[in-house]
């Protein structure tokens, strides 16, 4: 069974940052294989939605989605129609204006969200609303909204849950 993980970049980042880079190398131990979709075009999360609902992953048996910031709403939203195995989003930007989904429906059997205390583009309530809404479990770190003072600790995170999923 082929298996693959999606990274969703946020509003403006890039497919293939430091974070996203980190994330293939543990994807590709882990026997997975890695796309993170070009979004850089596009500022709405909606059509950024479209987009990753219009790939083809028919030959994948397993699916996991990884957002960042706008990729993590786009990501959750998302995931309704993927259905991924795991979905783990880095300070998912919910709840904010332009945005127009402020209800979710989490369907991944495995969801974890790390955020930043220090984050002052997504405020971290707004992921401790969205966690507490589905009981998700949320980690806070010493960081701000781009998370990379903290990537060896999120790589390690992401190791764990592609080892623990079911």
């Amino acid at each position: 069974m082929k298996k693959i993980v999606i990274y969703n970049h946020g509003k403006e980042s890039t497919p293939w940052s430091e974070k996203s880079l980190a994330f293939a190398e543990v994807a590709k131990r882990y026997g997975y294989d890695f796309e993170s979709p070009d979004y850089r075009l596009q500022s709405d999360p909606e059509e950024r939605i479209r987009q990753l609902l219009a790939m083809d992953l028919s030959a994948y048996g397993e699916c996991i989605l990884i957002g960042s910031s706008m990729g993590g709403y786009v990501a959750t939203v998302a995931s309704e129609t993927i259905k991924p195995h795991g979905l783990f989003l880095l300070a998912p930007a919910f709840y904010l204006p332009g945005y127009p989904r402020t209800d979710f429906h989490p369907p991944a059997a495995r969801t974890l969200v790390i955020h930043g205390w220090q984050d002052d583009i997504v405020l971290p309530g707004n992921s401790w609303m969205f966690c507490q809404k589905h009981s998700i479990r949320l980690n806070m770190v010493n960081a701000d909204h781009r998370l990379l003072s903290e990537l060896p600790y999120l790589t390690e995170e992401f190791e764990r849950f592609l080892r623990t999923l079911p």
